[in-house]
């Protein structure tokens, strides 16, 4: 590694560990990704698709996509209840209060507002792509994501978490 690349290494290794720690990662599996980041940026940087010291929000994103993997992957291996929502992690495997609170509120919301939920939040998807899914509208499609967020906003005040 140039000096260049450890110099960017060590001055935004903190803020991307801390990014990755804050969105519910242990702290092996921030560790593990925020190296994954900077290899990624590294290869980036190697195959010349990155000029000068990478960005905090360039690094930012490749974190989340990371994330977002991780996330994807462990569903694959993670047996659901067989009320929970496919496509959501277990409260169990967060052991957070405010995971938990969030995955019961999920779990409570019906069955459509629950869909665009976690199709628009967990897996990013555009409202056109779940309207074209789910055989309704995108106006419909924003109106259940708008109930939906509110229903889960009055779950979470009543078990006491600020939303």
């Amino acid at each position: 590694m140039d000096e260049f690349a450890a110099s960017s290494y060590r001055r935004q290794y903190g803020r991307v560990y801390r990014f990755v720690r804050r969105r519910g990662a242990s702290s092996q599996d921030a560790e593990d990704l925020t190296q994954e980041v900077f290899e990624a940026a590294l290869a980036a940087f190697a195959d010349q698709r990155l000029v000068g010291e990478p960005s905090l929000p360039w690094l930012y994103t490749v974190a989340e996509r990371r994330l977002i993997g991780a996330w994807r992957r462990s569903q694959k291996t993670e047996s659901l209840d067989a009320d929970s929502t496919p496509g959501l992690p277990s409260a169990e495997s967060y052991g957070n209060r405010v995971s938990a609170a969030l995955l019961v509120g999920l779990n409570r919301l019906p069955r459509g507002q629950r869909e665009v939920v976690v199709l628009k939040l967990f897996q990013g998807l555009p409202f056109a792509e779940i309207a074209s899914r789910l055989d309704i509208s995108e106006e419909a499609c924003r109106m259940r994501l708008s109930r939906g967020l509110a229903t889960l906003r009055g779950h979470l005040e009543a078990e006491g978490v600020e939303p």
